[in-house]
């Protein structure tokens, strides 16, 4: 198995890695198959992603694919984000191997935890006004 250099580049020298400890959104991925881990946390102001982090404990296809996401990821909306999948991972990074492309769809789907995390935590209850307004009961 052959990785090419923007693969290597982000294996090597992987951009946003780290804990962020008053994240907006935490998204958790692991894989008891291949032993890959994932934690992605984010920040978000004005419905866009502003600030990326992640833990990942894998292989070298892992920490990659998490790499290049931090990157596609941070600045977008959140449905912008939303919307990134597998192959704009794998395309980003030049392709993969074939039995690593299920990397690629773990860290699009923690991203997507982490927004559904985020999205949880600011949900506005309808049935109560005050909450619409940040008013407390």
């Amino acid at each position: 198995m052959r990785y090419n250099e923007r693969v290597l580049a982000h294996f090597y020298a992987p951009h946003n890695v780290g804990l962020m400890e008053d994240a907006d959104g935490v998204g958790r991925l692991g894989d008891a198959s291949c032993g890959d881990v994932f934690t992605m946390f984010i920040a978000v102001e004005r419905n866009r992603i502003v600030d990326l982090k992640y833990l990942v404990q894998g292989c070298g296809a892992a920490v990659a694919t998490c790499s290049a996401l931090s990157d596609l990821a941070r600045g977008l909306s959140i449905e912008e984000a939303m919307a990134l999948t597998d192959d704009d991972i794998s395309r980003e990074l030049g392709g993969l191997p074939l039995e690593k492309l299920h990397c690629s769809n773990l860290a699009a789907t923690v991203l997507h935890r982490a927004i559904e995390d985020y999205r949880r935590r600011n949900r506005v209850n309808l049935n109560d006004w005050r909450s619409m307004y940040g008013q407390k009961k």
